[in-house]
């Protein structure tokens, strides 16, 4: 039997990973955008609003939106910048950390059940040590 061809294989990996991601992001509870910015301040750390925003790929004013929703809800909190006292950084509250928290469960919970009743034991398996290769070229 022939080897697929790499870039067909690309087209069905990317799409089944973009449905993958797309149904596990069902499982948020709040708006899309806010749950990247959070996730963008856990991993980044504090920053500037514009900072946000050039991370995202949206506009500073829709940003300013986000993350004023975000202040409202006590998820993120704004303090001055310690070398530009023209700018403030925005950084994850504690509350903030715990719902990014309990989401990223939540989102796991449901794919570690959409595993065990979808795949097979040997099928868990072989996406078990085809992690790997998927780290392997999200590097590349």
């Amino acid at each position: 039997m022939p080897l697929p061809e790499s870039a067909a294989v690309a087209a069905e990996l990317r799409t089944a990973i973009g449905k993958l991601t797309r149904r596990v992001k069902l499982e948020d509870q709040m708006p899309l955008g806010q749950v990247a910015v959070l996730g963008e301040l856990d991993r980044k750390g504090a920053m500037t609003t514009s900072e946000l925003a050039t991370g995202q790929q949206v506009r500073p004013q829709s940003m300013a939106r986000a993350v004023g929703l975000l202040m409202e809800q006590g998820l993120i909190s704004r303090r001055a910048h310690p070398s530009d006292g023209r700018k403030s950084l925005v950084d994850l509250s504690e509350a903030g950390r715990a719902l990014l928290e309990e989401a990223r469960e939540r989102r796991a919970d449901w794919l570690a059940r959409a595993i065990e009743a979808e795949l097979t034991e040997e099928e868990r398996e072989l996406l078990a040590r085809g992690i790997g290769l998927v780290e392997r070229l999200a590097a590349h």
